[in-house]
């Protein structure tokens, strides 16, 4: 998106480091993405929004689709294979062929509207997956969980009224995009932290209002839109968590999966721009997930 852009090419690159030496990566299956089809992509975003950013795509140089996001050659390829990503990881995790997976992928989504392009997010990858799951493999209740410093207004406008969806998330408010504070229902779990909010407090947040809705959702696959923006070492936001939080999270998230849906997670990239920040948060969520023994959650659940 520009060569000063945070969203970079180094942002995916710095996660397969991370993996490589921490040996992790020799212990994963590794599946190449998929292009998106106009058919997946059309569950959750218009016909007219989706030929416009085919027409957008420029054959040289970049093109500003907004103040923050922008096209060159090879973007709309990119996004396709995002989204195809989710697609093919919820085919795998639903088959059983894998427990859960980690989708590696750029642009991030989850702004991504009907038919809007914004905050770096051309489709909203985990829209896609979540669509999918319910079109193809007929699931009634699927979850989003997003730890993204911002707020997933894509997701939400998309499944806002769709009963087969639920969306948890926290983020930063007020804080780009400024949405999430005054929108939630019994299905959008919106929790809004304020600047400068700590772990401590981001636990206390999933734990009083996440897990509670979960448990009343029983959700029957969850996707999880894991944005490492919140990180304290991350310039691009004022929140403070920790590498240990995003352990924490999706140890949580886990123990969830292993009592609602038979263990089934897909985890897509979102945020996250502080490098090393993003390397290790990134590959603590990746050994998270592989674990084989999920700890047992807290006492006041």
């Amino acid at each position: 998106m520009g060569m000063a852009h945070p969203e970079c090419p180094q942002r995916l690159i710095v996660i397969e480091n991370g993996l490589k030496a921490t040996g992790l990566l020799a212990q994963l299956q590794r599946y190449e993405a998929p292009l998106a089809t106009t058919e997946q992509l059309a569950r959750v975003h218009t016909q007219e929004y989706i030929e416009s950013i085919r027409q957008a795509a420029p054959a040289a140089g970049l093109i500003a689709l907004d103040a923050d996001t922008a096209m060159n050659p090879f973007s709309l390829s990119a996004a396709l294979h995002a989204a195809g990503a989710v697609v093919l990881a919820t085919d795998l995790v639903l088959a059983g062929t894998v427990n859960n997976a980690f989708c590696a992928v750029r642009p991030p989504g989850h702004h991504a509207e009907s038919d809007r392009a914004m905050g770096f997010c051309l489709f909203n990858n985990i829209a896609v997956g979540v669509a999918h799951s319910i079109a193809q493999h007929h699931l009634q209740r699927v979850a989003i969980l997003d730890f993204d410093v911002h707020h997933g207004n894509g997701s939400e406008e998309i499944f806002r009224d769709n009963p087969h969806v639920m969306l948890c998330s926290t983020f930063q408010h007020p804080f780009y995009p400024y949405s999430g504070a005054n929108s939630a229902t019994e299905r959008m779990i919106n929790v809004p932290l304020p600047r400068g909010c700590n772990g401590a407090a981001f636990r206390q947040a999933v734990t009083d209002h996440w897990l509670p809705a979960l448990d009343r959702f029983k959700p029957e696959m969850i996707f999880v839109s894991a944005g490492f923006d919140a990180h304290r070492d991350d310039d691009m936001a004022q929140l403070q968590l920790e590498d240990e939080d995003y352990v924490w999270i999706t140890r949580q998230i886990k123990v969830i999966a292993d009592q609602y849906t038979h263990g089934r997670i897909v985890s897509a990239l979102e945020g996250g721009y502080d490098l090393k920040a993003l390397a290790r948060c990134a590959v603590a969520h990746i050994q998270a997930l592989q674990a084989k023994n999920t700890p047992s959650v807290s006492a006041n659940r």
